[in-house]
């Protein structure tokens, strides 16, 4: 089937203006002018996406989510349950890479590779770390650097702990042995091959990334360093890596995203080495979308360098070279939102709707065979999660 949205005011995520995007086979075939009369008479089924008034933006990519719920730090009874597509699909996240945390024993990697594919079988990008807070990571083959190399899904370690009492404190020679197990198991198969890393809370803060960089043939490419906006001198310090061309990544669980974004580029920060994550467990993975959002309608910074934070920028890290652009050849992961209250009008997958009109119309397979009824509406703030 073809899909043809027209009418929408394209970013791609740089502004393209007014435009048509034509969708074949799951990737974009063209953006720009397209007959449509012309396509029509090609006699094949054709569904045509009237964009009037809308943003049609790359979906989403979420970096680090936690896709089987969170822990439950303080009591059993605490643990989250696992996220199912239609919480995730309903904010215009098109890709998902998912992590376990500090629980590596009762959510196990072979458990959150199996919720990878599950995501993926109802249409979802879905791909994960290998391993948690602990070092040696805990792997489903005997190393990281095989998981890396034979798990279609695994594009790198973590998110493993510094700075945090939950860690292990890995040494910098720790570090650096698992940044090259990552390197390499990448560069051998094609992938992102990074180190993810949980930034704690100690006034250590970036200090063991910094010695292993001073002490060890280690590049700061190879690193990805996430929750960086717990305090100005912890994202300052970020930046300053960030320039050295380590990439960054700031979630969004306290709500405070164009806060650090202007904090950055007041810093000087290479635009490109900024990402955004939900970091998403006990929070909705909406955040996201709604701190993205924020950024444009309550901050004024330009579309085109927030959309970037969760597009292009999340794919050039991760090298997912087929997602976080609308380019010819490209994967057809689509966001359709209006313009003035960017309220989420139409999600496409691989090409594939799963959000129309508004409504989602993507669930999860097991309940075509299910009479279970699922509904749970976190109190925080009433939203349905």
């Amino acid at each position: 089937m073809l899909t043809l949205i027209e009418n929408g005011d394209v970013y791609a995520p740089e502004p393209l203006g007014r435009s048509s995007v034509l969708l074949t086979d799951g990737k974009i075939a063209k953006i720009g002018e397209v007959d449509r009369a012309a396509v029509e008479a090609l006699g094949v089924e054709c569904c045509v996406i009237d964009a009037s008034g809308c943003i049609v933006a790359p979906g989403l990519i979420d970096p680090h989510q936690h896709l089987l719920g969170g822990s439950g730090e303080g009591g059993f009874s605490l643990q989250s349950p696992e996220f199912f597509i239609g919480e995730i699909v309903r904010w215009g996240i098109t890709t998902v890479v998912g992590v376990l945390g500090v629980d590596t024993t009762m959510k196990t990697m072979a458990g959150l590779l199996a919720k990878a594919k599950a995501l993926k079988e109802d249409g979802l990008n879905a791909y994960i770390w290998s391993g948690g807070y602990n070092v040696p990571p805990t792997s489903i083959m005997t190393s990281v650097r095989d998981d890396i190399l034979f798990i279609e899904e695994v594009i790198g370690a973590g998110e493993v702990a510094i700075s945090d009492a939950r860690g292990h404190d890995p040494s910098p020679a720790d570090l650096a042995r698992l940044a090259h197990d990552c390197y390499i198991g990448g560069h051998l198969a094609r992938k992102a091959g990074l180190l993810h890393l949980h930034v704690g809370e100690a006034d250590t803060r970036l200090d063991p990334l910094c010695e292993m960089l001073d002490s060890f043939n280690v590049e700061p490419a190879w690193l990805y360093p996430t929750h960086v906006a717990r305090t100005a001198r912890l994202f300052d310090q970020a930046v300053g890596l960030a320039k050295r061309g380590m990439p960054i990544d700031v979630d969004v669980v306290e709500e405070d995203l164009a806060k650090w974004v202007r904090r950055y580029r007041e810093k000087g920060g290479p635009p490109e080495c900024l990402t955004v994550s939900s970091d998403a467990s006990l929070t909705s993975p909406r955040l996201l979308y709604e701190q993205l959002r924020s950024c444009v309608q309550e901050h004024g910074m330009p579309m085109e360098e927030v959309l970037a934070l969760a597009t292009r920028n999340t794919a050039r890290v991760l090298k997912l070279d087929q997602k976080g652009a609308l380019e010819k050849g490209r994967v057809g992961d689509v966001l359709i939102m209006e313009r003035d209250s960017w309220e989420v009008v139409h999600v496409l997958s691989r090409g594939v709707p799963m959000v129309r009109d508004g409504e989602l119309v993507k669930e999860e397979s097991f309940l075509e065979k299910s009479n279970r009824e699922i509904r749970l509406t976190g109190r925080k703030d009433g939203a349905e999660e």
